[in-house]
């Protein structure tokens, strides 16, 4: 079989019995076609473990062009890539190298950055309130900390989506999975008064101003990965902080205040939970240090 017909059908089969989402089929198509282009992979068994392995060394190298290394996790994406594609063939009845047989290699442990609340806060009160768009801004901030949403999914997200009153909505994350989200009553405030400043049709909750016009659109997570770090620098915060900081944020807030990780997990919308256990790191980091802070052993006699 081609090696182009088989990587056609599998992107297929992400796509409608797996329901992936078109980002995940785009990456999958990518890192599948860097490996056939440079491993000159034909068909099916061209795939044999000494190109595979040379892959990995070249991996290992580095395929960027500007010769900086790769980030282990991304080594480890496309072997994981391959992966999948060769179980998915395997599973269609054909001869193909066993998946099993492309070893990843030992994981590093991920370093997650997060804020404390009181810095949340420091971002949210450095937007001085002026406009719609302050109200929107500090919306946005509140809503990506105490939701814990991704920044797809924030923006995403249309007026009839949510229910304000409420305080709970339902999102469509990876892979078409709905999750229930809340929100806090300060979050439900501030969207209460940014759409009442509103009064365009514009179906989106979140949305900007188009260059040179007056006409809104949806706003654009790049618009808000900007946002996230201009407000962090305002607020006198030194770390790299982006969207996803405040879906960390959200977590540990969580799991530091007792939530069990399978709620953690729920919340989220963690397909699994290996994912989410990344964050027990930092709370067991911060239990030691509770414990250390406050823990008072009792003396012992010193011996005569």
């Amino acid at each position: 079989m081609l090696i182009h017909e088989a990587q056609r059908q599998f992107l297929e089969y992400l796509e409608i019995e797996k329901n992936r989402s078109p980002k995940t089929i785009e990456n999958y198509d990518r890192y599948l076609s860097r490996f056939f282009s440079w491993a000159k992979i034909k068909t099916l068994e061209d795939i044999t473990p000494e190109r595979v392995r040379a892959y990995r060394l070249r991996l290992y190298q580095s395929l960027s062009h500007t010769k900086t290394p790769l980030k282990k996790n991304t080594q480890d994406y496309h072997l994981v890539v391959l992966r999948s594609f060769l179980r998915y063939l395997a599973r269609h009845e054909h001869t193909v190298l066993p998946a099993e047989n492309i070893e990843l290699g030992k994981s590093v442990t991920r370093n997650i950055d997060f804020l404390e609340p009181e810095e949340v806060n420091r971002m949210i009160e450095s937007i001085p309130l002026k406009d719609w768009q302050s109200l929107r801004d500090r919306a946005i901030i509140e809503l990506l900390f105490c939701s814990g949403l991704r920044v797809s999914e924030l923006t995403a997200l249309d007026r009839e989506h949510i229910n304000i009153k409420k305080g709970e909505f339902g999102v469509r994350g990876k892979g078409g999975k709905i999750r229930l989200v809340f929100i806090t009553p300060q979050a439900q405030t501030l969207l209460i008064h940014y759409l009442k400043q509103r009064n365009d049709v514009e179906p989106a909750l979140f949305v900007t101003k188009k260059l040179h016009s007056n006409d809104l659109h949806r706003i654009s997570p790049r618009t808000i990965q900007r946002l996230v770090k201009k407000t962090a620098q305002l607020a006198g915060i030194v770390k790299d902080v982006h969207p996803h900081t405040l879906r960390h944020s959200f977590a540990t807030n969580l799991l530091h205040n007792g939530a069990d990780i399978r709620s953690v997990q729920t919340l989220l919308g963690h397909s699994s939970i290996l994912t989410t256990q990344l964050y027990t790191h930092i709370t067991n980091e911060r239990l030691k240090t509770t414990y250390q802070k406050h823990f008072l052993s009792p003396k012992l006699d010193e011996e005569e």
